[in-house]
């Protein structure tokens, strides 16, 4: 590994608002804690989520540097990182932290996971966090079981795209949701059963549900789009059903009458992927599934494009405007 900067480039907002308020600027190279490891980064991810805590919809301290997962080598080793870890210089790691919008960062052990061999680095970045959020909400927040009809909105986005692939692996029968005519036959190569193009005037979404499943409804639906979908996506569950609300492209949801789920005895859930992954040990149990997906049952990893870090504006216009399929990743 090369010698450690003082100094290393960085975006950082200082205050919230639209893609001007990202600065790539020098900040220095963040000094490891003891329980943390000082990581390279090669490859870093871009997720809405970074929106959120960009205009403000998620309050977080400022000043801030975003980004919540990377990939890359460990640089540098905390005094007290376990040596249970296995972990050493030069490792080639990915993981979920905060502060990945860097050349360095420094993250807890605990949320640092090796890359096998088989899967680069560049896959890895791509899959970590949106594939842990697919396998947890098929696993933890409504356990999909085969044969059961499911409905995943925006089907060629990053968590979608996992979720159609998990959901045709597991068995079930899948409706996806798409913004295009272009997207519709890469929903189905990734596992989606029904493609709807769903746009004002074009595909008529709880019709199709019903005509699926014998006006029965969905036994989940997994809906991170939010606000515009919710009460939609109540609708289109069946009884009994789970609505996982894991997301706000188009916006927050809205306040509603918890008596509304009393019609379907229906549960709406809104989960956060680091709550699943709480413990060392749930951390690891998931990340080695998702690796096993990725080499035993060759899941594709679709990368929409890699950009400079200098250009991360670009790529948070790109993932707002709802038009990208598959990850976004910035290089240092």
């Amino acid at each position: 590994m090369a010698p450690i900067p003082k100094m290393m480039k960085a975006i950082e907002i200082q205050t919230t608002g639209g893609t001007e308020v990202l600065q790539y600027k020098d900040i220095p190279v963040p000094i490891p804690k003891d329980n943390e490891l000082l990581i390279a980064n090669e490859f870093i991810g871009v997720n809405y989520i970074d929106t959120y805590f960009r205009t403000g919809l998620y309050p977080n301290p400022k000043p801030m540097v975003l980004g919540r997962e990377a990939s890359g080598k460990i640089a540098a080793l905390g005094s007290q990182v376990s040596k249970s870890l296995g972990f050493a210089n030069g490792d080639r790691v990915v993981y979920m932290g905060v502060s990945a919008y860097a050349e360095y960062t420094a993250c807890p052990a605990e949320k640092v996971m090796k890359i096998p061999e088989g899967i680069s680095s560049s896959d890895a970045c791509a899959a970590f966090l949106q594939g842990l959020t697919a396998l947890t909400l098929v696993e933890e927040t409504h356990k999909v079981q085969s044969g059961d009809w499911v409905l995943v909105l925006a089907a060629t986005g990053g968590v979608g795209g996992w979720l159609c692939q998990l959901l045709r692996a597991k068995g079930a029968k899948t409706i996806g949701t798409v913004g295009s005519e272009g997207k519709v036959d890469i929903a189905k190569k990734q596992g989606a059963d029904v493609v709807i193009v769903d746009r004002p005037g074009q595909g008529d979404v709880l019709k199709t549900v019903n005509e699926c499943t014998n006006g029965q409804g969905v036994a989940a639906v997994f809906d991170g789009v939010g606000k515009d979908t919710f009460e939609r996506s109540l609708e289109c569950v069946a009884r009994k059903g789970t609505v996982a609300s894991f997301g706000n492209a188009s916006g927050a949801v809205e306040p509603f009458l918890i008596s509304k789920l009393s019609a379907k005895n229906a549960k709406v859930a809104r989960p956060t992927l680091f709550n699943y992954l709480f413990t060392r040990e749930e951390f690891e149990h998931y990340a080695h599934e998702l690796f096993k997906y990725m080499i035993n049952k060759k899941f594709s990893v679709r990368i929409h494009d890699i950009y400079p870090l200098m250009d991360v504006a670009r790529a948070h216009t790109d993932i707002e405007s709802r038009k990208t399929m598959g990850k976004l990743l910035l290089t240092p």
